[in-house]
């Protein structure tokens, strides 16, 4: 069975920083483009920033310069490193993990910027 469990969620204010982390299980993690998506109440879920299993990255304009996209394939991790948060950053942010028609979704955690 997959899981993807994510952590590192919480209230920060507006400037600072987390760093969000997804622990993958039940699938050849090294093999899968890994990516985190964030959903914003009323608005639909969009990627937020992505990494090949060749460790190439993408990320969204709103956040390039600010976030950072890393994983660790010996721990099944792949990481989000967050700095400079917006209060437009605020949303629930999921794991997800792609290989060719397989896609999974972790359960989501919140992040909420606000002073």
């Amino acid at each position: 069975q997959v899981h993807l469990v994510e952590s590192g969620g919480g209230l920060v204010q507006p400037g600072g920083s987390l760093r969000l982390s997804c622990a993958a299980s039940g699938i050849t993690f090294s093999l899968y483009a890994m990516g985190w998506y964030r959903q914003a109440p009323g608005k639909q879920r969009e990627l937020v920033a992505g990494i090949t299993n060749g460790d190439n990255t993408n990320y969204a304009d709103s956040v390039k310069g600010r976030f950072t996209i890393s994983r660790d394939n010996a721990k099944n991790t792949v990481y989000l490193q967050m700095n400079n948060l917006k209060p437009e950053d605020t949303a629930v942010y999921y794991c997800n993990a792609k290989f060719a028609s397989l896609t999974y979704w972790g359960q989501g955690t919140q992040i909420t910027v606000s002073s």
